[in-house]
């Protein structure tokens, strides 16, 4: 229907209209689709541009063509006979009489005779009713259409979002961070593990992160000796954290000491060529009172929380002290496979930085 009325219009007002609209979008579209990185978004876009294209083509050729748009000549020249002397002569006008013909050095000229005037079919007047109305509901098309874009926009721009790291903690790292030049910071980690494919590599894709935060801490019991900075993404189905140890222990000496342990199901790997060990041990549950209550606000008992699944990974192929953990867990208890710890470690420890460690750095 839209396409019938802009049939309808002038070809002077068709065509700008179509230009200006397809311009416009095609534009817009583009720009939505390097934004967004959206292929089909592109193609759509180059369609808009290349028909725009083609109508700047064809007004120009109208333009073209109606300004060398001319009358035929009035006039023919007589012929003159082969092996005369061209001399300039009378010419016989193509609708004067034939007695006004003459000759040339005794040679008469025929005349031309007259053609036949031909009626030109008469033009059918545009009905400017309707070529009026035509415009009036096209422009209100376009209204509509610019009225719905921006709600479609709005509400594409209102959906949930994947949770960003924060940009840094406003107090200071400890004093480890600073002795340590190898150690990064939360922040750090947090952008190595709060990858766009995370929840593919989990096996849940379509999931985004809801939270994501990095800390700076130390290990207990050594003074605030050790840096130990975390970084926590959670999903709806899983909850991953990411945490580096800066220490001696070697990943050989602590498979030791997880013998003597609670931790389940060890298993010794090698991941990104550096020795690696899988164990499962369960979360810590605390539950805190705001007020109230048996505890009167403090908080309640440690309870036993669900099952955990972590991947220890050498700092570096030497394992020369200090490790990685990728610990993963769910509320119901549920653990992605194996490979998958595996596959995590593989994209996200080279995404950590790495610093050059001096020969007293560490404890």
């Amino acid at each position: 229907m839209l396409g019938l009325l802009v049939r309808l219009l002038p070809f002077w007002v068709r065509e700008p209209l179509l230009i200006v609209v397809g311009s416009v979008f095609g534009v817009r579209i583009m720009y939505l689709a390097v934004h967004d990185h959206d292929k089909v978004a592109a193609g759509i876009g180059t369609v808009f541009l290349v028909f725009t294209a083609i109508r700047v083509a064809g007004v120009v050729r109208a333009v073209r063509a109606r300004r060398n748009r001319g009358s035929a000549p009035a006039s023919v020249q007589v012929p003159v006979p082969a092996g005369a002397a061209p001399h300039p002569g009378p010419v016989v006008q193509a609708n004067a009489a034939p007695e006004r013909a003459v000759a040339e050095k005794g040679v008469p000229a025929r005349a031309v005779p007259e053609a036949a005037p031909q009626q030109a079919a008469p033009e059918k007047e545009p009905n400017w009713w309707l070529q009026a109305l035509a415009a009036v509901a096209v422009f209100a098309a376009i209204g509509v259409a610019l009225w719905l874009v921006p709600d479609r926009l709005t509400s594409a721009d209102s959906a949930p979002k994947a949770a960003a790291c924060a940009s840094g903690e406003t107090e200071a790292p400890p004093k480890a961070y600073r002795e340590n030049p190898r150690a990064v910071t939360g922040d750090e980690l947090c952008e190595a593990l709060n990858r766009p494919d995370l929840a593919q590599l989990l096996g849940t894709p379509g999931e985004i992160a809801d939270t994501a935060s990095g800390s700076n801490g130390t290990a207990p019991l050594t003074d605030e000796k050790v840096a130990v900075p975390e970084a926590k993404v959670t999903f709806d189905t899983y909850s991953v954290n990411l945490s580096a140890t800066y220490n001696h222990l070697t990943t050989a000496q602590y498979v030791k000491l997880m013998k003597f342990g609670d931790e389940q199901d060890v298993r010794t790997l090698t991941v990104l060529g550096r020795p690696a060990v899988l164990s499962s041990d369960h979360t810590m549950k605390i539950e805190i009172s705001l007020g109230g209550g048996v505890t009167g606000g403090t908080g309640g008992p440690v309870e036993q929380g669900p099952l955990a699944r972590t991947l220890t990974v050498a700092l570096d192929r030497e394992d020369r002290g200090g490790h990685y953990d990728i610990t993963v867990w769910s509320e119901s208890g549920a653990l992605p496979d194996d490979s998958r710890l595996s596959a995590i470690a593989e994209k996200v420890i080279p995404a950590i930085p790495e610093r050059p460690a001096r020969q007293d750095a560490g404890n």
